[in-house]
């Protein structure tokens, strides 16, 4: 029996830089792992809309988690076969955990005289206050509010106004979630429910073969919204964040990065794939070369 590998990624302030976005020191790590055949899986807080193109610009193939684990998307001739409980979408197999943005609107309205002046969402705020907020340009900045399950809060209260604005949501239905930025108001989802989805897939699609594989999980990520995808992962890097102090979780095989961004997913997911292992004068990506193009991991 083989193991193969599945890695799931955060996007920012992971796989993407905090402040810039870029993802330049980590291409050629990404460029061997899709040679050896080796999913890269974002997991994210973004859209579908702003993942049509980061997925161009990561050359990525495989499926993709949006609105920290709210829907699920897998490319039609992804699998050998359908996975159940999809719906059809722009040519994606869709998996939705969550209600539609509309009612965690609906329900956001609703606190409005209570909490009057605290928190700002995205549709408040419109393209031009996400550009403020964030730094994105305004065509990138209308794919960020282009949401489908969820919506996104600028919180600007005090941190116990904040508490009792959580937990008044929660008891209404919603699940909140804490990123690297905002609040996200969405469903009963989050990112390890979408990992644990995503890898039943992967195991079902290959029930048939003899002598299949095992599948190993590497999950990747900074901030609280990653800890239920770093908890329920057999590999967990967690990455040291600019800007925040890092989540508090336990896990036997924790992994924390000294460096950031995508230095650090980098330096995580190689450390998972045995490159720690290296003589001190081989460089990291060619020793992984080396190492997964022998089939370690299938």
């Amino acid at each position: 029996m083989t193991t193969k590998v599945l890695i799931f990624t955060d996007l920012d302030g992971s796989l993407l830089d905090h402040f810039s976005y870029r993802f330049d020191t980590a291409k050629p790590l990404l460029a061997l792992l899709k040679t050896v055949k080796i999913p890269v899986i974002p997991v994210t807080s973004k859209t579908r809309a702003e993942l049509s193109v980061l997925r161009q610009q990561l050359a990525s193939e495989d499926p993709f988690v949006v609105e920290n684990g709210a829907a699920i998307f897998i490319p039609v001739d992804y699998f050998s076969l359908p996975p159940s409980g999809c719906s059809i979408v722009d040519g994606f197999y869709c998996y939705s955990f969550s209600k539609p943005r509309e009612h965690w609107l609906t329900l956001l309205a609703a606190q409005a005289t209570e909490f009057a002046g605290e928190f700002e969402t995205f549709t408040s705020l419109g393209v031009e206050g996400i550009k403020v907020c964030t730094g994105l340009s305004t065509e990138a900045a209308s794919r960020a509010n282009n949401r489908e399950f969820s919506e996104p809060v600028k919180w600007l209260g005090s941190e116990s106004r904040k508490s009792l604005f959580v937990t008044t949501l929660r008891r209404a239905g919603a699940t909140v979630l804490q990123g690297g930025r905002f609040l996200h108001v969405t469903g009963g989802c989050n990112k390890g429910k979408a990992l644990q989805w995503l890898y039943q897939q992967y195991r079902d699609s290959i029930s048939h073969e003899v002598g299949k594989s095992e599948f190993l999980t590497i999950a990747a990520g900074d901030s609280d919204n990653d800890v239920d995808m770093l908890q329920v992962a057999d590999c967990p890097v967690l990455i040291r964040s600019p800007v925040q102090e890092p989540p508090v979780f336990e896990h036997l095989n924790v992994y924390r990065t000294k460096q950031t961004g995508p230095d650090g997913w980098v330096e995580g997911v190689s450390w998972f794939l045995g490159a720690s292992e290296r003589p001190q004068e081989m460089n990291s990506i060619e020793y992984l070369q080396k190492k997964l193009r022998s089939n370690v991991y299938g």
